[in-house]
C-alpha cells in the first residue's frame, strides 16, 4: 500500500495541482470540452501576464478553448470546485487529509493547517468534499448468494423539532438513564460483511422504513442478520434468510450469526461524530453519514491505500455541485 507524500508538489504547488486534477478527470489528462464534450480539441489559453497585471487580474489558469465549438472551460467545471477562489492544492490537501483521518477532520482543523481565511469558508469546503464522496446508490445494491448483510440502527443527537407522541399515538417514555430513540435522529445502516457499507439518516425508523431500505438495497437471495429488534420482523421476505441475535439475553454470536460489522461501523461513527465534529446540525447529518460511508467502503482491508481513496473522492466530485446560494444562470434565479 502507497502512503501520500505531504511533499509532492500537487500539495504546494499549483500548476503541478492543476495537472493532477486535469489527470484524474480526463482520461491521461486529454482535455474534454463542458459545452460539446469533444475530446482532445482543445488548446491552452494563454494570458499576457502583463495586461493582466495593468487590470489587476490574474491570469485564469487551466483555461482551455475548444476548436470544434468555440468555448471556453476548465477541468473544475461541472464539479464541485466550479467558481471556488481555493488554489487547487489546497483542496487536495483537505480532500488527503479528511481521507487520510479515520473518523475525520474538523472544519476549524482545516482552516488552521490550510490557512483559510474563515471558518465558514473551511466548513463549506469540508461540506463540498463530502458531496464528492456521497454515493447516492450508484454502486448498486449488497450482498447475493451465500453473502451475509447485517442490518442495524443507531440514533444521534436529538431533533430540531421533537415530538410528545410516537407514530402510533403513544406518549414517548424514556428511561430513567435519558436512554432510548426518543426524539432523536435515526440513522439506519447495512454493511455487507467483509464488503461495503450503505447507512442511511431517515426521519423515523420504522418496520416500512426499514423494509424500503432492504428492499431497494439488498439482493433477494442475501443472509440477512440482525439483533432481536421488531423492526426487522419479516425480514425474511425481502431477503434469502434473516437471523439474529438476542443482546438482551447476553448473545451477541451464534455460529456466524452475529452483528459485529454494522457495531463496529457505528462504534467509528460516533466515535469520530462526538469527537471530532462534536455538533451537527440535522440538515446535514446525511453529509457526515456519506463520509463515515465512503471511507468504510475504501478501506486498507479492500485494497484501497490513503493516496488512492483521496484519488478516488476527487474523482466523485465530477458531476455535482454544491452552493450556499443558486449560481448564476441558474433558471430559479430569474
Amino acid at each position: 500500500m502507497e502512503a501520500a507524500d505531504l511533499t509532492n508538489p500537487i500539495f504546494t504547488d499549483d500548476e503541478a495541482a492543476r495537472l493532477h486534477f486535469e489527470a484524474l478527470r480526463w482520461a491521461d489528462g486529454v482535455p474534454v470540452c463542458f459545452h460539446c464534450g469533444v475530446v482532445g480539441d482543445a488548446a491552452l489559453v494563454k494570458r499576457d501576464e502583463v495586461k493582466a497585471a495593468k487590470r489587476k487580474k490574474h491570469a485564469r489558469d487551466g483555461l482551455y478553448y475548444c476548436r470544434s465549438c468555440g468555448g471556453q472551460f476548465t477541468a473544475t467545471m461541472g464539479t464541485v470546485y466550479e467558481d471556488s477562489h481555493i488554489p487547487m492544492r489546497k483542496w487536495l490537501l483537505a480532500t488527503h487529509l479528511m481521507n487520510a483521518s479515520k473518523k475525520g477532520v474538523s472544519a476549524l482543523q482545516l482552516q488552521r493547517m490550510l490557512g483559510i481565511g474563515s471558518y465558514r469558508t473551511a466548513w463549506f469546503m469540508a461540506h463540498r468534499i463530502r458531496e464528492g464522496m456521497a454515493d447516492h446508490g450508484s454502486s448498486g445494491p449488497l450482498g447475493g448468494d451465500g453473502k451475509i448483510v447485517e442490518a442495524d440502527e443507531t440514533y444521534y443527537g436529538y431533533v430540531e423539532e421533537p415530538v410528545e407522541y410516537n407514530t402510533k399515538g403513544r406518549k414517548f417514555r424514556r428511561s430513567k438513564l435519558g436512554r432510548g430513540p426518543a426524539n432523536k435522529r435515526a440513522i439506519v445502516a447495512l454493511v455487507e460483511r467483509g464488503g461495503r457499507a450503505r447507512v442511511f439518516h431517515v426521519g423515523t425508523a420504522d418496520k416500512d422504513m426499514i423494509a424500503w431500505i432492504i428492499t431497494k438495497n439488498v439482493k433477494p437471495n442475501t443472509r440477512l442478520q440482525t439483533d432481536e429488534s421488531r423492526l426487522y420482523t419479516g425480514a425474511d421476505q425481502y431477503t434469502g434468510s434473516h437471523e439474529t441475535v438476542k443482546h438482551a439475553a447476553g448473545e451477541y454470536a451464534r455460529g456466524d450469526v452475529n452483528t459485529n460489522s454494522v457495531e463496529g461501523f457505528f462504534g467509528v461513527f460516533k466515535k469520530g461524530m462526538t469527537g471530532v465534529y462534536q455538533h451537527c446540525g440535522e440538515k446535514y447529518l446525511a453529509r457526515y453519514v456519506a463520509e463515515f460511508e465512503f471511507r468504510h467502503n475504501n478501506r486498507v482491508k479492500l485494497g484501497v491505500d490513503d493516496k488512492e481513496r483521496a484519488a478516488r473522492a476527487v474523482k466523485g466530485t465530477v458531476g455535482k455541485r454544491l452552493t450556499l446560494r443558486i449560481p448564476k444562470g441558474h433558471p430559479a434565479s430569474a
